[in-house]
């Protein structure tokens, strides 16, 4: 009689808790009212007004938002790839070498890190990235680290492939 009553009281505590886990986690996407009995409007401003605190420090106009630019790859057009920490720019930059559907496909080879993105018919490169030149303007450089840099580098680059023979 004791095992009985031991395993209905297992079985109903058990069920007790639950219930409450249930209520806990579905309750509060359903509409079951709040405990105060006051029902609370469907979408809540947070901020219902502007901090005064808080000054505008960049304005993008919606026209430079929304320009598109022609890159032109058989030309001397170069995308420079900014890496900036925690933001998944490895895994953008490595997907702009290995997964972006090009004339020329950028050739990665097995163990190393670098893949080589040469121009149709050109050996020069079109994309200025780490994954494609290696830290050539120091650990992750800031913009204004590359925009003084990547011109030398590239400059540098462009000899050295002329200087080869073929």
């Amino acid at each position: 009689m004791v095992e009985r009553t031991s395993k209905f009281l297992l079985i109903v505590a058990v069920s007790v808790c639950f219930m409450l886990i249930l209520y806990q986690y579905v309750g509060p996407g359903l509409s079951l009212g709040s405990p105060s009995g006051r029902s609370y409007p469907e979408e809540l401003d947070l901020f219902p007004t502007p901090d005064p605190h808080y000054v505008k420090k960049y304005y993008f106009p919606v026209r430079e938002l929304e320009r598109e630019l022609a890159f032109d790859m058989k030309g001397e057009d170069v995308i420079v790839f900014l890496h900036i920490q925690k933001t998944g720019g490895t895994t953008f930059g490595r997907h702009l070498v290995q997964n972006v559907r090009l004339e020329v496909p950028c050739d990665c080879r097995p163990g190393q890190k670098k893949c080589t993105c040469y121009r149709p018919n050109r050996r020069e490169t079109w994309l200025f990235s780490r994954f494609s030149t290696g830290w050539s303007c120091g650990l992750h450089a800031d913009w204004t680290e590359l925009t003084n840099c990547v011109p030398g580098v590239l400059d540098r680059r462009e000899s050295a492939a002329a200087k080869t023979p073929r």
